[in-house]
């Protein structure tokens, strides 16, 4: 298996090519990959599937992929690290969370708005304008565009039903998924009592309904959301402890060490050090 590596925190460039250089390729780092013009299948850790242009694919670290070109093909590749999550200045991380959080299960191209495709299409353009035209200030506004385009790929990832969901569920459930990574910092708005009254419903109608479609109690799915956030907090931020436990509505770090510990089976401290070794 072939390995790359990324020696700068944001590389872009344009690719034109008539076969994939390298197959089977696993990275150590994230790559967005936009499908300028050409058909042919993409796959991911054995998942194939169909690609054309207008696509927007994300690969995540450890990831293996690989193109299969039907033909010419042009490509914007866009490669960060971990490092470029830590030093741009954000307003909020979530949006790159929420790449995170959702990438696992994802294969296919994560653009799902027709709006949002034609937005992403106008800053690809500007994008391939910016790297091929290099002049004063050309970094600052590569990295503006990059972050437009990754703001609209993770608010389409959020319109994507997570795999547990069942392929039936209706738009109630998702609106009920909203709600909760909306206020998942928020512990007395994510009551089950709280919830089912938001939406009508009482709470062991909630219970029953929200396990039919998700596969999971409702309490699991927040435990679980929180635990995945609370990780990207650890990984890329610098914030401290007491601080993740104060925005998370936990009353000490204490107590959020025990909820971490009790999903994660380890310190929060422990898991610090294994992430940074």
């Amino acid at each position: 298996m072939a390995a790359e590596n990324i020696y700068q925190s944001l590389e872009v460039f344009y690719e034109k090519l008539d076969q994939c250089p390298l197959r089977d390729r696993q990275f150590n780092f994230f790559e967005l990959v936009y499908v300028i013009s050409g058909i042919g299948d993409h796959t991911v850790n054995g998942n194939k599937i169909t690609y054309t242009a207008g696509d927007l694919f994300l690969i995540t670290p450890n990831d293996c992929h690989e193109f299969n070109l039907d033909g010419v093909c042009e490509f914007m590749v866009v490669r960060f690290g971990e490092n470029y999550v830590r030093e741009y200045q954000w307003k909020s991380i979530d949006h790159i969370e929420c790449l995170l959080y959702y990438a696992s299960h994802l294969s296919g191209s994560v653009l799902v708005n027709n709006d949002d495709k034609k937005m992403v299409s106008l800053l690809i353009q500007n994008l391939q304008q910016a790297i091929k035209y290099e002049s004063v200030y050309s970094e600052d506004l590569t990295r503006h565009l990059v972050n437009a385009i990754i703001v609209i790929a993770a608010r389409n990832i959020a319109a994507i039903k997570p795999q547990s969901i069942s392929s039936n569920a209706d738009i109630r459930i998702l609106q009920i998924l909203d709600y909760i990574q909306e206020n998942i910092r928020q512990p007395k708005l994510l009551k089950v009592e709280t919830i089912a009254k938001e939406f009508g419903l009482s709470p062991t109608y909630l219970g029953a309904y929200f396990r039919k479609h998700c596969n999971e109690s409702i309490q699991q799915y927040i435990s679980s959301y929180k635990i995945r956030l609370i990780e990207h907090r650890l990984r890329f931020s610098d914030r401290r402890v007491h601080e993740i436990a104060d925005e998370f509505g936990f009353a000490d770090e204490s107590h959020i060490n025990k909820f971490f510990k009790r999903h994660k089976g380890k310190s929060l401290k422990v898991y610090k050090l294994t992430i940074n070794n």
